[in-house]
């Protein structure tokens, strides 16, 4: 991911990188999983620390999976998380997701999970996704919308907060929504669209993410409102997150 207007609003410490790090294919990504076949090649588009990728490879292997994101040290992680698995078909690179180190219709399946709502120009990474999908060639999208999720008890003005953040960095925290009318523009014919919750069995490691995101902005208050949420016995987060797939057309 990269762009003049965009900042990375969950930042690359190592409690953001652990939370993404908890993330499988098992639960961010079976949406997608019945679209993969072995020998597929696979791009994953803001891989991070790449437990989703692995999980990805080990499902079109013996096809290739490369997987793509802006933040070197990130892949450093991935890559010794494949040696550590033995995966053999599977590369990371540093790159943009607006210009993809890929030639013309090379890929089968692209796969982008928790990037779309960092972008400041989403439709001209989608178009570029497009370009280095073979026709036929399946994206799938999973983002999260803002508007969606639920908290109990309400901590109203510190998730209001980080929206604001979110979008003062170039994001926009409401994209779920979004996902299918961006598809088109990028050049999708069809896509398909579901949505469900996530809820957070430890709320405290979800409102310290958050929070430290917060912090380092300088807004204190809401970050330490966060935090006093999450010590509640009774709270309670579930995440909205929108899935999109959509086939580029033959």
């Amino acid at each position: 991911m990269t762009g003049e207007t965009e900042r990375y609003t969950p930042g690359h410490d190592t409690s953001a990188i652990d939370f993404m790090a908890a993330r499988t294919a098992a639960t961010h990504a079976r949406f997608f999983l019945p679209h993969l076949a072995p020998g597929m090649t696979l791009l994953d588009v803001g891989c991070g620390p790449g437990t989703i990728t692995a999980d990805l490879a080990a499902a079109v292997a013996p096809g290739h999976v490369l997987g793509l994101d802006r933040q070197a040290s990130q892949l450093v992680d991935a890559r010794a998380l494949a040696r550590h698995r033995g995966l053999t078909d599977i590369e990371f690179r540093e790159g943009s997701c607006y210009d993809i180190p890929l030639d013309d219709r090379s890929v089968d399946r692209v796969f982008s999970h928790a990037l779309i709502e960092h972008l400041a120009h989403p439709v001209r990474a989608l178009a570029e996704i497009r370009r280095v999908l073979r026709p036929g060639g399946t994206v799938g999208l999973c983002s999260p919308d803002w508007g969606g999720f639920l908290l109990a008890p309400p901590c109203d003005d510190a998730i209001s907060a980080y929206t604001r953040l979110q979008q003062a960095n170039g994001g926009d925290p409401f994209v779920g929504r979004k996902l299918g009318r961006y598809l088109l523009e990028a050049g999708f014919e069809q896509y398909h669209l579901d949505a469900h919750y996530e809820r957070h069995a430890d709320p405290s490691r979800i409102a310290d993410y958050l929070a430290v995101q917060l912090d380092t902005a300088g807004q204190t208050t809401h970050a330490r409102r966060l935090r006093n949420w999450a010590a509640d016995p009774n709270s309670m987060f579930a995440q909205a997150w929108v899935t999109a797939v959509a086939t580029r057309p033959r």
